[in-house]
């Protein structure tokens, strides 16, 4: 598939990108997103600069990005010590296989 021209809005502004056609769904996703989380966050602090709001949602995503990479990183620790003992485990059942033969 090619790329596509769309339109975004974000913070009252319409920001026209050129996207991947697969990825124009994630794209526009995002971009609700963005404008949801500043919604949320005028109504729950009261404001009503854009500038303030963008700058909360980015550093709300980014703390969220940096917990999901954290805990992706510890699953990862937890799943090679899981592999490791398995190995451990076959590589000694296949010896003590090799002995009784």
């Amino acid at each position: 598939m090619g790329e596509v021209v769309i339109k975004i809005r974000i913070g009252d502004r319409d920001y026209p990108l050129r996207v991947k056609a697969e990825e124009e769904g994630i794209v526009r996703s995002a971009a609700k997103k963005v404008t949801d989380m500043m919604k949320a966050y005028r109504d729950q602090f009261g404001l009503d600069d854009k500038q303030d709001l963008l700058a909360m949602v980015s550093f709300d995503c980014l703390v969220e990005k940096m917990r999901s990479e954290e805990q992706r990183s510890i699953n990862e620790d937890e799943l090679c010590g899981k592999i490791s003992n398995l190995r451990s485990q076959i590589t000694n059942l296949l010896l003590s296989l090799m002995v009784c033969l």
